[in-house]
């Protein structure tokens, strides 16, 4: 990575901004899922012990810039007050005079959590007054939100063209550990990636492709492959619209020498509910009015088989209808044997979103070598893209240019 970090910051008796994604799941005023609180608490805790005072900002759901209670920050500064062993007041508003008091009376190794930033129209817009007001409350920027990096709005990209920007240990983390995915993997390198539609992960998969010796294609994008093999899908969620790219996909990974695996049997359902009628059966047999929902055992065991000997794996999208217990086998199994993988030695990488639920469910993300936080941002860093958070900070002077 070449962008100056925490690590490279004098925070003492300074005034630290730190950009953090506390963009968490609530029910009934509680955090219920806290992974992302804790992932941004070694950079809290780092400018702490430096003696700086820090002004957290988040933003939380999509309010839309207007006011909503129900997605108030206080919940998420109470968590990480218990996380901390120590209160986290939380300003009523991200501007206004109050905000400006608390962030004044703040003392070295203090922390100070600013209201939902999306409460305002002007952060998604990347205002630049928004960015200048937010800038004034501090003396450095540090972005620790890598969820939030594909997004260029004032509190990522704004405020750090006002003050000097540096990368969080989370952002650190993140882009080391997928930039190693594209730059330096150990071979054999396999991606597995699923979840519902090919139109979203196109180029992704097709980024992959000079970079992976196997691919496995799950989950609800893998019917329009099936469709482009001349496969029936009945009902099953497709795009008919994208079979000409499956089949360049497929015509480009075979000119390449990467191995594709496509479902050869799976379970279908006569609707996509909870206490439907559903079988298995191969995958050029569905029937016209059933939906396929997950993986079959010989589909699971040709995965098994071609990941058998991998040392690099990367994990995106569920492999079935992972909401529904009964259609989350295959998905949940593949978890389960990349947990093993990971034992033996391998890497493996879960590019944020439902892959990261099925393996939190199990108690298997302590197993992994690295979970993604951020699950659009990892998809566009998989393209290829740049991230416009990351682009902003500063970059690493090479030690022959000093």
């Amino acid at each position: 990575m070449d962008k100056l970090t925490v690590q490279d910051l004098d925070a003492a008796g300074k005034r630290v901004f730190v950009r953090v994604d506390f963009n968490v799941p609530l029910q009934d005023g509680k955090v219920t899922d806290d992974s992302r609180i804790r992932a941004a608490l070694p950079t809290i805790r780092h400018l702490q012990a430096q003696g700086a005072r820090i002004i957290l900002a988040s933003h939380l759901g999509r309010p839309d810039g207007k006011v909503s209670d129900s997605l108030r920050l206080r919940p998420v500064g109470e968590r990480l007050g218990q996380l901390m062993g120590r209160t986290v007041p939380v300003t009523g508003d991200a501007l206004g005079a109050g905000t400006q008091d608390a962030v004044r009376r703040l003392r070295n190794g203090e922390v100070l959590l600013l209201e939902n930033l999306r409460f305002h129209v002007e952060e998604e817009k990347n205002d630049p007054e928004f960015a200048k007001a937010l800038a004034s409350y501090a003396d450095v920027y540090v972005n620790d939100a890598f969820g939030t990096a594909h997004r260029a709005h004032a509190s990522t990209v704004g405020i750090a063209k006002v003050l000097p920007a540096y990368a969080g240990f989370l952002m650190e983390k993140e882009l080391a550990n997928l930039g190693k995915l594209l730059e330096n993997p150990e071979r054999p390198f396999a991606a597995i990636i699923g979840g519902a539609k090919v139109s979203d992960k196109i180029k992704v998969l097709k980024h992959l492709l000079d970079k992976v010796d196997v691919m496995v294609i799950g989950g609800g994008m893998a019917n329009t492959f099936l469709l482009a093999q001349g496969k029936p899908v009945g009902k099953s969620l497709a795009e008919p619209d994208q079979v000409e790219d499956a089949r360049a996909i497929l015509a480009a990974a075979e000119e390449k020498g990467v191995t594709v695996v496509l479902p050869v049997d799976v379970v279908v359902a006569k609707e996509v509910t909870r206490g439907t009628e559903y079988k298995t059966i191969s995958a050029d047999k569905v029937p016209a009015s059933w939906h396929i929902v997950d993986l079959g055992k010989q589909s699971l065991a040709n995965i098994e088989a071609a990941l058998a000997d991998v040392r690099t794996v990367l994990w995106n999208g569920p492999l079935g209808v992972f909401e529904i217990p009964s259609f989350a086998h295959g998905t949940k199994a593949i978890a389960r044997f990349l947990a093993d993988r990971a034992d033996a030695g391998a890497a493996v990488v879960i590019g944020g979103g439902d892959s990261v639920a099925a393996i939190t469910q199990q108690g298997l993300a302590d197993r992994m070598t690295h979970i993604s936080t951020g699950g659009g941002a990892s998809l566009e860093f998989l393209e290829g893209r740049e991230l416009p958070g990351v682009t902003v900070l500063q970059d690493r002077v090479p030690e022959a240019v000093k």
